[in-house]
């Protein structure tokens, strides 16, 4: 059994980074959606699934979610719309160069 990581857009407009473990993320979303659970999304409903992706390790799962959940906004939004490139140029510049103020 592996495990999804997920990325959800909140109605708030910010992002929540989120796993499951199953077949999908379409039940783990509606549990979102209907409160199921007291956290960040529950003041943010609705929520809508903007990312996913399965991992056949959920060890490997896990370290990506920690990984996204450090992630800025604009490379979270870049990789929703899966431009690499600018992934690649924000990881750069948050790995040393100085940015622009």
């Amino acid at each position: 059994m592996g495990i999804y990581v997920y990325m959800l857009r909140c109605a708030d407009g910010s992002f929540y980074i989120g796993s499951a473990t199953g077949d999908d993320t379409s039940s783990r979303v509606d549990q979102h959606n209907a409160g199921t659970y007291p956290g960040y999304t529950f003041s943010r409903r609705p929520v809508v699934l903007v990312w996913s992706e399965y991992f056949d390790r959920i060890t490997d799962g896990i370290a990506a979610e920690r990984q996204l959940k450090g992630w800025s906004r604009a490379k979270k939004e870049a990789l929703i719309k899966s431009d690499w490139d600018s992934v690649s140029q924000l990881a750069r510049r948050r790995a040393g160069e100085p940015g622009k103020k």
